[in-house]
Parts: structure tokens; sequence; C-alpha cells
């Protein structure tokens, strides 16, 4: 306690100064040029050509937000139920390593290799046609490779199992039963089954009979590929190069679409029963139906060339069993137009589409059409016209499946597919 005098004032604290900095190092010009250290250089003005002004400064683009805006991506309609299962194809590729430790061993890799090449040949040609039946309204192609697949694969492993099996229980039998009654059945049976598979698994891509001769005709064309490999491999090793023309002109030239004929009535069969929203049940008696008739058309083509003429069978009803196949092709084709105009007509009538429209996307005429005028707009935008019809296919099928009552998503693949249709329109008016 201090006196009663006055307080004494505070001083204020002492000011230390900091430390002094140390002075800067000297370096020589040498040791500056061995320095990773570079100093900051003053922007210095670019000049891009005598014209251009110097500018002591230039402002900073706008920052971009996070994340930066886009167009959303366009909805695809559901895989389920038009796909296959992962399973099938982990199956058959154990079953590919067996057939091809089979061929290297019975027939050789060079002449396996050779038969190979040559049967891609006739692989292509009904690949191709295949392509023109159902270009404008493609099946998933998942579906397709599994077709060519078990065809090339499984029914052809699975033949010859079952044929293994039958000469250990009964022994060998003669060529004309082999060719007329036992390749037809055994065969049939397999390829057939493939395609019944597809339908099963795949039900919502399975919309008719189109759809049935496509898979059944590239289940054929896998099938026909294996069993070329292993003909043109023996005709090399049993006759040389004169005896493998010849084999090579009769199956891979004169009758590619043998196969693909015969397994496409059973695919055409359970087609009709799909587009019929048949039950499980009957989609097999029309499949078994139908492999009936493959199976008699089978045995009708291998004993024309067992017992009679070949060349003079061939060209007088062979040629024209063809021809009419050929003409039941464009018969589907014209009535699957039909139905696509139709219920793309339901749409046009909602507003969706114009009638000019509709018979663009739905006719050979209104397509081919559509597709000079959009090469003429501006950066040739037929790769979107192509869209626009596909597309649009997909939706009359979609419609169709909708109206059958069998497809429980089908209101969800309409609604993506009439999204699609409109951008796709929208893209191709843009200017």
């Amino acid at each position: 306690m201090s006196s009663g005098g006055p307080s004494q004032p505070q001083q204020p604290p002492s000011y230390t100064p900091p430390p002094a900095q140390p002075a800067a190092a000297q370096y020589s010009a040498q040791q500056y040029a061995q320095s990773p250290y570079l100093p900051p250089r003053s922007p210095q003005p670019e000049y891009g050509s005598a014209l251009a002004q110097p500018t002591h400064y230039a402002p900073p683009a706008p920052a971009a937000p996070s994340p930066a805006p886009s167009l959303p991506s366009l909805p695809v309609p559901a895989r389920k139920g038009r796909t296959v299962s992962i399973w099938l194809f982990g199956a058959l590729g154990f079953l590919l390593i067996a057939l091809i430790g089979y061929f290297v061993w019975a027939l050789g890799a060079l002449a396996s290799g050779i038969g190979m090449v040559l049967a891609l040949i006739p692989l292509t040609i009904v690949f191709l046609g295949v392509r023109l039946i159902d270009r404008w309204e493609p099946e998933p192609k998942r579906i397709l490779f599994f077709a060519v697949a078990w065809g090339a694969i499984a029914a052809i492993g699975l033949t010859l199992l079952f044929d293994l099996g039958l000469t250990l229980l009964f022994g060998q039998r003669s060529d004309a039963v082999a060719a007329v009654i036992q390749a037809p059945i055994v065969e049939e049976f397999w390829k057939g089954l493939g395609v019944l598979l597809i339908y099963l698994t795949a039900r919502r891509a399975f919309d008719g009979p189109v759809d049935g001769v496509v898979y059944g005709a590239l289940v054929g064309a896998g099938f026909a590929f294996t069993e070329n490999v292993q003909y043109f491999a023996i005709s090399l090793i049993e006759g040389g190069g004169e005896q493998l023309t010849v084999t090579f002109v009769m199956r891979a030239l004169l009758s590619p679409f043998a196969h693909a004929m015969f397994t496409a009535l059973t695919g055409f069969a359970i087609g009709l029963a799909a587009r019929r929203h048949a039950p499980v049940g009957a989609a097999l008696g029309a499949g078994l139906l139908g492999m009936l008739g493959a199976i008699l058309l089978h045995g009708f083509w291998n004993g024309s060339a067992t017992f009679a003429d070949f060349f003079g069978l061939y060209f007088t009803l062979q040629v024209p069993l063809f021809i009419g196949f050929i003409l039941g092709i464009i018969a589907l084709r014209r009535e699957e137009s039909r139905l696509t105009r139709m219920r793309l007509g339901e749409y046009a009538a909602a507003g969706w589409f114009t009638p000019e429209e509709v018979t663009m996307l739905a006719t050979p005429a209104g397509r081919k059409t559509g597709l000079q005028w959009a090469a003429s707009l501006r950066g040739d935008r037929r790769p979107l016209m192509r869209e626009f019809i596909k597309d649009s296919a997909a939706l009359a099928a979609v419609r169709q499946r909708a109206i059958s009552g069998r497809d429980p998503l089908a209101a969800e693949d309409e609604r993506a597919l009439l999204i699609r249709t409109r951008a796709t329109r929208a893209a191709l008016l843009a200017y």
C-alpha cells in the first residue's frame, strides 16, 4: 500500500529492434546459372504479328464454376431382359478351349488354321445378309455374339460328343444314314436349343418372327463356320489343294446360307409365339414344330448331295427353295414396316411426330429420302438420321410389347426412347 502521494506514471516498455538480417550472400554468375531457382520475371508483351498491339495488362479469364455445367446424357432403354447371362459365356469359353484342343489334336494346327481362314468367307457372307434384314432395328450386340458363339462352339461341340456316344454304343453307321437322318436330327436339336435359350434369357429382345430369323440364322452361321473348318482341313489333308478347292466352292460359295436357312425356321416359329405373347410352354411347342421343319429341310438338302446329281438338284430345287426363303424374308420385313408405321402413327396422333416423319421413319423409301436430306445438311448429319430411325423403330417395338402386355419395363423404355428421338430431331434441325 503506497502513501498518499501521487502515483508515478508507468513507463512504456522498452523497444527492442529486430535482429539485423544477414547480408545477402554474394553469388557468382556461374553459381546463378547452376541454381535450379529462377526468380519470377515480369510479363513481357508478346507480338503475334507485325500488326499486333502491345498489351501491358491482360485480364484473366473468368473461372469456370465447379463442376462445369454440361448437357445431360440421353437415357438408354433398360438392359434387363435384353442380354444373356455372363455364365453362359463362361461355359462357352470352357467349351472353346476343349474344341480348339480337339481340332489341333485331330487335324493339326496348320490345316485347322487354313480351314479357319477360309471358313471366315461364308461366315461374312451370311453376316452381311443378316445385317440387311436387321439393319434398322438391330438386336443387342451381346445377344448376336452369343448366337454365333453358341452355333460355333456349343452346338458343334455337343454334336461331336453325341456322335461319339452313338458310335461307341452302336458302332459306325453308314454315310447315308449319318448324313440324311442322324446329322439333321442331332445338329438341328442343338442349334435350336441355342435359339430357345435366347428366347428364355432375353425375351424383351425377341419381338417377333424377324428377330427369330435373325437369331436362328446367326446360330446356323456359327455352326457352319466350325463345320467348314473341319471339312476344309480334312480336304486339305486328304486331297491337297485340288480337293480343298472343290470343297470350298460347294460349301462356301454354292451353299453358304444352308445352315442359316435351316435354323431360321426354328427361330421363325419361336418368333411367332413371341409376337402373340404365348407362354413358355407354347413357345417351346412352336420351337419344336419349327425344328421339325428344319430337320426335314436339312435332311432333304443332305440327301440331294448324297443320292442324286448334286448340281442338277441344286439348280432345280435348292435354288428355288433359297429364292422362296428370300421372298419370305421380304414379306416379313414388309409386315414389320407396316407394324412400325402403325405404332409410330399412334405417337404422331399424340403430337410426338408429324405424319411425314412417320413415313420417313417407317418405310424403306422414306428412310432413303431422309438419309439423302440429312446428307445435305451442314456437317453431313446422316449419323444423326440413322440414330433417329433406329430409336424410332425400337420405340415402335416397345409399344407393341406394351400393347401385348408382355413387357413390364415398356413404360420405362418408352420414356427413354421418346427423349432420345426428340433430342435427335432437335439436333437434326439445329442451324
